[in-house]
């Protein structure tokens, strides 16, 4: 059984977005893994995903709103096979804690490494929507490729 980990700053925006989508994806697909988020700072350990994110999941029929933030912990360099972050920032924390064989989100689903961009910053679902829309476009087509090629075993 495969055991993935999405990594952002908090685990209250985009991990638990991904989580949510492969999780879904895992479902759809009848897949056997374990998939779980975290996030490099523990500023909203134990909180609900930002309204945003419940939000434009929802309206994808992806249910993150009974996901917790958890911040990463050294122990899961050994519970995990993948570890996927968010951005560029996050992937030199884990590093720094002993994380190797990161793979960066953008990595996946032709948008050539690019960082996904941090939705907390936005205030307001309604008047953020298109940009919140556009981080769940791009989380969603990063995580469908991402478990198209673990499922192949090209990676």
């Amino acid at each position: 059984m495969k055991r993935i980990l999405f990594v952002c700053f908090a685990n209250i925006c985009r991990s638990p977005l991904a989580e949510g989508i492969a999780r879904k994806l895992a479902k759809e697909s009848n897949h056997n893994v374990i998939i779980d988020s975290a996030g490099t700072h523990g500023t909203h350990e134990r909180e609900l995903p930002c309204n945003s994110s419940v939000k434009i999941a929802a309206l994808h029929d992806v249910d993150i709103s009974q996901i917790r933030a958890r911040q990463v912990k050294v122990t899961d360099i050994d519970n995990f096979d993948y570890v996927v972050v968010m951005d560029t920032n996050n992937k030199k924390k884990l590093e720094d804690l002993g994380f190797e064989d990161i793979y960066l989100m953008g990595e996946f689903g032709g948008y050539a490494g690019k960082n996904v961009p941090d939705p907390y910053v936005l205030n307001d679902f309604d008047d953020d929507i298109k940009e919140i829309y556009d981080v769940y476009t791009m989380i969603d087509t990063c995580v469908k490729d991402f478990i198209k090629k673990v499922s192949s075993g090209s990676i």
